[in-house]
């Protein structure tokens, strides 16, 4: 084999060498257990909780009042923008006066007439020249041209409409050039007051009456507040509490409900008549209660039940009864004796069984008994 020959060997050899399988790697670690899932737990304790309600309600303005035609003419103008703030007294339109202040001028003038008349009659009076009779139908028809004298005033006024109460104004109803009648009493707007504005809601007599024989049997003491709160149509609560402003003293037979209304601040046009809403309110005060947050608390085709971390942070479902509201919180009636940690969130990791690490929860979630404070 000559040299060329034997160098073009040892060079195959050696890319085969290269070529060849490796050695086998080392077997990867074992993978390691995940760690625990994390959830959010409350530490349940009794104390005293304000059993609360919440009902349907509707929105109404504090004051509506229509703005209609007072005398008959022709619009010449609008005098506000649609949908603004206006104050009592403010002229909204301006109807063609021309008829009315020469209805005024001849008022003027049969009042001065009928002024000269009774002091020329005085005078004859004194003198006998003309009965007591006489004097006294002077002075009522003095009064008479009078009182037509301010009806012509008054219509003067009502030319430029004027608005009876302060608030916000809607749509105007009529445009410039329409005709308006004083005999048709013709709509032109309409202006709500909606600072305050009321919420009307009704209570089921039924729950009325359970509350009531709860505290006349010592289960309950009668809530001392009138606060309550509003809801709105997302589930949002209003930021100002309101006050009950009045309960009907009978129940409506077509509905068996005790119609009911709070007032609430709205200085920001947040709330609007006709919206929907939910009026949460306070019925009465239980002792001893143990309170569960509502997102807690979960149902199936056994009843409800609330899933609590036990010992060595197992979780485990636990059935409960509830009994009513306190807020946003169920106030347990059974299943639970305190102490007991209940997931409020991380529900969706938490399988029964399996081990979790609890951890306190957010301050958006309380499990202690609140009770509705006082607007100060």
């Amino acid at each position: 084999m000559n040299t060329t020959t034997r160098s073009l060997a040892l060079l195959l050899t050696a890319l085969l060498a290269s070529c060849g399988d490796k050695p086998a790697a080392a077997p990867a670690a074992a993978g390691k257990m995940p760690p625990p899932a994390e959830v959010e737990v409350v530490t349940v304790s009794s104390g005293d909780a304000t059993v609360t309600q919440d009902m349907p309600g509707r929105l109404q303005a504090y004051r509506t009042a229509q703005v209609r035609a007072r005398v008959e003419g022709v619009i010449e103008k609008r005098l506000f923008r649609e949908g603004s703030d206006v104050k009592e007294g403010d002229s909204l339109f301006r109807i063609d006066a021309g008829t009315i202040r020469a209805a005024r001028d001849a008022a003027r003038a049969d009042l001065e007439a009928a002024m000269l008349n009774v002091e020329r009659f005085k005078s004859l009076l004194e003198i006998k020249a003309v009965s007591q009779q006489d004097y006294d139908l002077a002075k009522s028809r003095a009064k008479q041209a009078q009182a037509a004298m301010i009806r012509a005033e008054e219509d003067l006024t009502n030319a430029q409409v004027p608005a009876a109460i302060s608030g916000h104004i809607g749509r105007a109803l009529v445009d410039e050039g329409a005709y308006v009648s004083k005999a048709d009493a013709t709509p032109l707007a309409t202006i709500e007051q909606i600072n305050p504005i009321y919420a009307n809601f009704s209570q089921p007599s039924g729950e009325l009456l359970r509350i009531q024989q709860a505290v006349s049997a010592g289960k309950m003491k009668r809530s001392e507040s009138v606060n309550v709160e509003l809801l709105l149509e997302d589930g949002s609560v209003y930021p100002l509490m309101g006050k009950i402003f009045f309960q009907d003293m009978a129940v409506d037979p077509s509905t068996g409900s005790v119609a009911m209304r709070a007032e609430f601040a709205n200085p920001k046009y947040e709330l609007l008549p006709g919206m929907f809403v939910r009026i949460r309110f306070p019925q009465a005060v239980t002792q001893g209660s143990l309170l569960v947050p509502q997102r807690a608390v979960q149902a199936n085709s056994d009843g409800q039940f609330v899933m609590v971390v036990g010992a060595e942070d197992k979780v485990m479902p636990v059935p409960v009864t509830t009994s009513g509201m306190s807020g946003t919180d169920f106030i347990i009636a059974s299943g639970l004796k305190g102490g007991e940690r209940v997931i409020v969130n991380g529900l969706q990791k938490a399988r029964p069984g399996s081990v979790v690490k609890p951890v306190p929860a957010s301050g958006d979630v309380v499990a202690a008994a609140p009770v509705i404070q006082e607007k100060k």
